[in-house]
């Protein structure tokens, strides 16, 4: 995109110097003086009080100072809302994984839930064990009761021979020693069991306190985190409005660079030249917009012969990219440290927004009053040549490289 930066079907003129003001009030009477300044101020008064404010003439040369402000707040309300912004991450974070950890319990609390079922099955087919073998043992100690009424003589009298007795004899007491024994061992079973229900029963519990006690952090968590996304959604509005602001008081600030430049007068000291001021001639001698200079900026042009005067003085200037028309100056430079400022400063760049593009020249003497400048330039009135020009100060922002 060409780096066209002069604004178009704007001449530049200059009121009286406040040198000249104050000689012409020296010629006229106290009384007369006295009359014209209170006229004035109640100008200002109704001014005022009226719907139209004059805070823009008043504060004229303080609108970069007043922008700088503006945008420094915006930093700031964007660096809290990025600040909540990471607040709001790690709280996203720290829910999903207490999420995880949830869902990780929830799993053992079915694991325990399954065991603890099947132990309870387990116990009592256990207790139906038991109770089948007791039944039994009852059952043989009343046959033993009732082989007891029978005298061993009896027993013997009833055997065919005396290893059949021994047999009874050994079989009924072989029966009653098993199911004593399976009665025990299916008693301690059922005793183990009954300790692993417990086992069981308190890991089911724990599991899920710890489960309850996640469900109550995880909702304090989103609760914070509805919390931040709130204010973080909060300085982003603030930050919105303030760039509102920002664009309004560029606007009025380029409406008022434009009133300036009209109203102002100006003297040419050297006009009309292709490679004054020193800019080089590879550049001077080109065609306008042809040759691409050191800092990404079209030859002829106000910003490049600006860069070269500013590196001249071996001061760094940074590659523009294709982003260096002169109304993108401060907030580009800005960007490296570069402050601005609405005092001028020998050595300083001058710009004046308006158009398109905006317009930059160099300041190369400041009056002692800092009411006047005498500025280098390139590209004046559409030129394309160099021009050296004593300028009003008022209503530019000033670059100090």
């Amino acid at each position: 995109m060409k780096q066209n930066d002069c604004i178009s079907s704007i001449h530049y003129h200059f009121s009286e110097s406040r040198m000249a003001k104050t000689s012409k009030y020296s010629r006229v009477s106290r009384y007369e003086y006295a009359v014209r300044a209170t006229t004035i101020i109640l100008a200002v008064l109704v001014a005022s009080a009226s719907s139209i404010s004059l805070a823009t003439n008043v504060y004229a040369d303080q609108y970069s100072d007043r922008i700088k402000v503006l945008h420094d707040q915006v930093l700031q309300y964007q660096t809290q809302a990025i600040t909540l912004q990471n607040q709001a991450s790690s709280l996203s974070d720290a829910i999903n994984k207490i999420a995880s950890e949830k869902a990780a319990i929830q799993a053992q609390i079915d694991i325990a839930q399954i065991t603890y079922s099947h132990l309870q099955q387990q116990i009592n087919s256990t207790q139906i064990k038991i109770k089948e073998n007791q039944d039994a043992l009852g059952s043989i100690i009343a046959d033993l009761y009732v082989d007891g009424s029978i005298t061993p003589l009896e027993m013997l009298a009833s055997s065919k021979n005396i290893s059949n007795y021994l047999d009874k004899q050994q079989y009924r007491n072989s029966v009653r020693d098993q199911l004593t024994s399976t009665i025990q061992t299916i008693k301690t079973l059922k005793a183990q069991l009954d300790q692993q229900k417990v086992d069981i029963q308190r890991t089911l519990t724990d599991s899920k306190n710890a489960s309850q006690e996640l469900v109550s952090k995880e909702a304090e968590q989103t609760q914070l985190l509805s919390q931040t996304n709130g204010q973080e959604a909060a300085y982003e509005q603030l930050s919105a409005n303030k760039k509102i602001e920002e664009a309004q008081l560029i606007k009025e600030q380029i409406a008022y660079n434009m009133s300036a430049a009209q109203k102002g007068d100006s003297q040419t000291l050297v006009s009309d030249s292709a490679g004054g001021g020193g800019y080089p001639s590879s550049w001077a001698n080109a065609p306008q917009d042809s040759v691409i200079d050191t800092w990404s900026l079209f030859n002829r042009e106000c910003v490049s012969y600006v860069a070269w005067k500013i590196a001249s003085t071996g001061r760094f200037v940074p590659n523009f990219s294709g982003r260096g028309n002169a109304n993108q100056w401060q907030a580009y430079v800005a960007q490296y440290g570069i402050k601005s400022g609405s005092t001028p400063v020998v050595g300083s760049a001058a710009v004046l927004y308006g158009g398109a593009y905006g317009h930059v020249m160099y300041v190369e003497a400041v009056s002692s009053d800092k009411t006047r400048i005498t500025i280098s330039e390139y590209n004046y009135n559409w030129s394309g040549l160099f021009s050296k020009r004593t300028i009003s100060s008022a209503g530019l922002t000033y670059l100090y490289f």
